[in-house]
């Protein structure tokens, strides 16, 4: 039985980084309030999976497996999808990456540059396209910053600086909200996923310093940030434009 709770309904969505984490929630956050969505991510087993998974529960999926941080496989993730559904309302921005944190002078160069390519370049590809592709009938974006783009947290140094230019890209594009385009961003706080846990693994007792440093002390569920991440990309939130929405348990109201 398909459960569906109007939010997004008919809308044709794209995710990024959706094989696992906040993206794989997304994606049935979406499918859930109505959606037909399209999977991106560079794990082809994963987003296979997933899709198969969701189209079993008579939802709408489609997936193409590509890394959004080449520009060309960026543009062709996002004419797949406009093909796939037929159209695009709605895009998540959500691919992203890290790497365990070190001082900033002690930090790999080439760490820097995956970091920066994936959650920066790797937004900026997707947005040409999706902008490009939602022109004619109008849609909303939402790209996944953090509360790392907004205040310092204990993350790597140039993740800290790719979520803030997120947010800054973000503000960037609110002018097409004239030509009906919305684009907005999320901050999530400490969320469970992948990254997290090899994190949480390789520095023990960090899970519950993070948890100290929010009003509301745990870790959020992957669906959780992506249900605000729905409520974005919805027409309940149709005066929104240019905003970042932290996610983050109190963190930055601190």
């Amino acid at each position: 039985m398909v459960k569906i709770d109007g939010l997004l309904a008919g809308k044709r969505a794209l995710i990024t980084g959706a094989s696992s984490g906040i993206g794989a929630a997304a994606a049935r956050v979406l499918c859930e309030s109505g959606a037909s969505v399209f999977l991106v991510a560079r794990r082809k087993d994963e987003l296979a999976a997933l899709a198969a998974e969701l189209t079993a529960e008579g939802f709408v999926a489609d997936y193409v497996a590509a890394d959004v941080a080449r520009p060309e496989e960026a543009a062709a993730a996002v004419a797949r999808a406009v093909e796939s559904l037929g159209g695009l309302d709605a895009a998540f921005n959500n691919a992203g990456t890290s790497t365990v944190p070190a001082p900033l002078h002690l930090t790999d160069d080439a760490d820097f540059e995956t970091i920066m390519d994936t959650n920066v370049r790797g937004t900026w590809n997707c947005m040409k396209h999706e902008i490009a592709a939602m022109l004619p009938a109008g849609g909303a974006i939402v790209n996944n910053s953090s509360v790392a783009g907004l205040v310092t947290t204990p993350a790597a140094a140039p993740y800290i600086a790719s979520k803030h230019a997120v947010i800054g890209l973000t503000k960037a594009a609110s002018s097409y909200a004239a030509q009906g385009i919305r684009v907005n961003a999320i901050a999530p706080g400490t969320t469970r996923s992948e990254m997290m846990a090899q994190w949480f693994e390789l520095n023990p007792g960090l899970e519950e310093e993070l948890h100290a440093m929010a009003p509301l002390p745990r870790t959020a569920d992957p669906a959780e940030i992506a249900r605000a991440a729905a409520w974005l990309l919805s027409d309940q939130a149709s005066f929104v434009v240019g905003a970042t929405l932290p996610v983050d348990g109190g963190w930055t109201a601190r």
